[in-house]
């Protein structure tokens, strides 16, 4: 049996708890990006990633306070080891849920009810933060069982119970199906979970395409085979920045630095997690609201923040006339294939009395170490805002 915890309103819950002034009321985290709200906020229509003035006007009594990461990363750390004191077995998903694999703890602990029971009640007494949680076979119902009980819930799927659960919600309530997937299914006249079980996979295939009605046929069917894993590390790591419709579009010096401060940030968690990668990937989003990837793979996995820069200002360069057509709302780097930094091949340098880009890397490093992520940085960044720096899990580190 799995377990699937997952704090409620994560941000707006820790503010909740930090400050009684905020209990019981509608609370917005971040001003011109809803990044949490509230249950009570959420009951006006306001939803993370809204921009702030619509937030604004849906719910106008809403206390709008700014998000403070380190006290979020705390948290997560305080309730990450009460995960870990659980259950050895734990699968962090963000720094607000996680996986639990508690099917071996029966003769040792309890039933799966009463380990959830008791998990819940140690994150509220001991961080003080409602969290909900989903009791299933699979992860993926587990997972659709915390979102059910939420806030502040707990409910189990039995076995014998699964397909009387799952079959009646809405085909939204499965994993991959987007706005976009959601109307295609609409469009052929599956609106619950149950209604695409009964369809062929390969009638589907013909809706969403041939590797997607593999996959939601698969979940809506109950088959989930995927076990928690301990010690994942992640096959990507990426950055992005929102910068809205409204004023002049973003001229080209703009977003070039713009890209460097991502390319910056990006490497740097490469190097931190001793990582390197292979491919970068650049992310665009119009003004229409439609997207586009642009990618390219180097020959050599590398964590230099000067190659990676000018992967990306090529991959730029080259869209610069369709960026320029339909004008750029936000931008995104994601580097991908990753692998453990160890691995790198070492290059011999050709001059050694040059400062070489590894070298600087590190010693730009070692001073944001010390001094703070804002102690260097490039002119061409002054005064830009590059878009906020969320916090994550950390990356399991490397076998030693």
């Amino acid at each position: 049996m799995i377990l699937h915890a997952d704090l409620d309103s994560f941000y707006a819950s820790v503010e909740q708890r930090d400050d009684p002034r905020l209990r019981g009321r509608p609370v917005i985290v971040g001003g011109g990006v809803v990044l949490a709200a509230s249950y009570e906020a959420k009951a006006y229509g306001v939803r993370s990633a809204m921009g702030g003035r619509q937030a604004a006007r849906l719910c106008p009594d809403a206390l709008v306070v700014p998000a403070r990461f380190s006290a979020y990363v705390e948290a997560s750390k305080q309730v990450f080891a009460i995960f870990d004191d659980t259950t050895p077995l734990v699968e962090g998903i963000s720094i607000d849920e996680a996986f639990l694999d508690v099917g071996g703890l029966r003769r040792l602990v309890g039933e799966p009810e009463a380990i959830a029971v008791d998990l819940r009640r140690r994150v509220r007494e001991e961080v003080g933060l409602p969290i909900s949680v989903g009791i299933a076979r699979t992860k993926y119902l587990a997972k659709v069982a915390s979102a059910v009980s939420k806030p502040d819930g707990l409910l189990a799927v039995a076995p014998d119970g699964e397909e009387e659960f799952l079959h009646p919600l809405p085909v939204e309530r499965l994993w991959g199906v987007g706005a976009i997937t959601a109307g295609k299914l609409h469009a052929d006249g599956i609106r619950t979970i149950g209604q695409l079980a009964r369809r062929e996979e390969v009638e589907l295939s013909a809706t969403v395409g041939r590797a997607a009605s593999r996959h939601l046929w698969a979940l809506a069917n109950l088959m989930d085979p995927r076990a928690v894993e301990v010690g994942r590390r992640r096959r990507s790591i990426g950055s992005q920045c929102a910068m809205g419709r409204a004023g002049k579009p973003k001229s080209r010096e703009e977003l070039d630095a713009l890209l460097a401060g991502l390319v910056d940030r990006v490497a740097r968690r490469l190097r931190a997690g001793e990582r390197i990668g292979q491919t970068f990937t650049l992310r665009l989003r119009f003004d229409d609201f439609t997207r586009a990837t642009r990618s390219a793979t180097l020959k050599y996995s590398t964590a230099t923040t000067a190659t990676w820069l000018e992967t990306g200002r090529r991959l730029l360069a080259d869209n610069w006339a369709l960026i320029e057509e339909r004008g750029c709302t936000l931008l995104g780097i994601t580097i991908s294939g990753l692998v453990d930094g160890r691995s790198q091949q070492l290059e011999l340098p050709l001059f050694p009395d040059v400062v070489h880009e590894n070298g600087l890397d590190a010693a730009l490093d070692r001073v944001r170490d010390r001094f703070g992520s804002a102690s260097v940085t490039r002119a061409a960044l002054v005064g830009r805002r590059t878009g906020l720096e969320m916090p994550t899990l950390p990356d399991p580190g490397p076998l030693r």
